[in-house]
């Protein structure tokens, strides 16, 4: 391989948003060479590859936000991506039960929301909950989501690699980036310096790094929390739909849930512990000591300020990795459940989540900044896989084509 390459577009990170950005300018821009590199030796080796595959309908967002628009049309548009690529996907559609009356006006709020956002939602009672999955349990109303679905999000990753890479589109695996070089060039870790037309920063817990380099990301960091699912391995099948509670919409995490997946396994979770370095998922694996100080950093400081009521949030979550107290959780929204059942914790994944430094808040919204020689993707969080197809659309409108 040349010690040196060029290329019009140049992508940094093979997740799905790196992916459905290379297909977005592929369609766009047919003539024009695109480059992905990738720090891994495949695509959807983080975020994008172990998430729960949940294609999310979109009336958590307020009306005004990004992830509203992007996750309704997201929704369809991969639908019919999966469909038309022959991939496997899990019509189980999504409730969202109330615990108590306390509730009840959660689960309205959410309708007023998915209606505002153009999804289709509707308020059930218990006995059309009871006939959607008879072993749900809500407190006299529950929101019903027949648009939700799951699909296999490696499996979504690796066709699009495959339609990309058929289409002309060049990835360099194990090729991470390493610095900037001048004004217009990107050197991998390889050591392989690529001359760019425009670099797009797609490198999901890494890309504040990345952006700081080229200028940008001046008041974000990024604060890794950790997911994992407890999965159930009875011969029996408790839950046939996705069965969510009213979440605290004043932070990004969705709560305990049960999810059932494309193949048809159940699982409760996930988690959102507080990691402590970017790739924190087993042990000592992938440690960094310079990111363990600045994320510890970070976090006591949230911690003491209860910034967002961090405090709370993550003592809470510490308590998740007791498997009786983590079931607890899950037993809340069913009639009964086997919690012996649950006995298989899942592969951990990263949530990149933006922190603004200066406010002290987590970021709810994507957040995008750029200029005429870089595009940086910096809050690309859940659901970020439901929305990535829109979502390349519209960084392609407003800050690639548009330059």
């Amino acid at each position: 391989m040349s010690s040196q390459m060029q290329a019009d577009y140049l992508i940094i990170g093979a997740g799905i948003i790196g992916l459905a950005l290379a297909r977005e300018l592929k369609a766009r821009v047919p003539d024009a060479t695109i480059l992905v590199i990738e720090k891994e030796p495949d695509v959807a080796r983080h975020g994008s590859g172990r998430n729960s595959g949940v294609l999310h309908a979109g009336f958590y967002y307020t009306a005004d936000s990004l992830k509203a628009r992007f996750t309704r049309d997201g929704n369809r548009m991969l639908k019919e991506y999966v469909k038309q690529r022959g991939l496997a996907i899990n019509e189980c559609h999504k409730v969202v039960v109330a615990s108590d009356e306390s509730e009840i006006e959660g689960v309205r709020e959410l309708q007023r929301r998915g209606e505002r956002n153009g999804v289709e939602v509707r308020i059930i009672d218990e006995q059309e909950l009871a006939e959607i999955d008879p072993n749900a349990r809500t407190t006299r109303i529950a929101l019903y989501s027949p648009s939700t679905a799951t699909v296999d999000p490696s499996q979504v990753c690796h066709a699009l690699q495959e339609d990309l890479e058929r289409a002309g589109i060049r990835f360099l695996f194990g090729q991470g980036y390493a610095r900037r070089q001048g004004q217009d060039a990107v050197v991998t870790a390889a050591g392989v310096t690529i001359e760019a037309g425009l670099v797009i920063n797609a490198a999901g817990l890494y890309a504040d790094r990345i952006a700081r380099d080229f200028g940008f990301s001046n008041n974000y960091t990024i604060i890794p929390f950790k997911g994992i699912y407890l999965k159930y391995t009875g011969s029996d099948k408790p839950v046939r739909t996705n069965i969510y509670p009213v979440p605290n919409l004043k932070n990004p995490f969705l709560g305990v849930h049960y999810t059932v997946t494309v193949d048809g396994t159940i699982k409760i979770g996930p988690t959102a512990i507080p990691a402590f370095w970017r790739q924190n998922y087993n042990g000592l694996d992938n440690f960094s000591l310079g990111e363990l100080l600045e994320i510890i950093g970070w976090e006591s400081r949230l911690f003491l300020g209860d910034n967002f009521g961090f405090r709370s949030l993550a003592l809470s979550e510490l308590k998740k990795y007791d498997r009786s107290y983590f079931t607890g959780l899950a037993t809340k929204m069913v009639k009964q459940i086997d919690t012996s059942g649950f006995n298989q914790w899942s592969k951990p994944g990263i949530r990149a989540q933006l922190l603004n430094t200066g406010t002290k808040e987590l970021v709810m919204d994507f957040v995008v900044e750029g200029n005429s020689r870089s595009v940086h993707l910096l809050n690309a969080v859940s659901p970020a896989f439901t929305c990535s197809f829109p979502f390349a659309a519209w960084v392609v409108d407003h800050y690639v084509l548009k330059q």
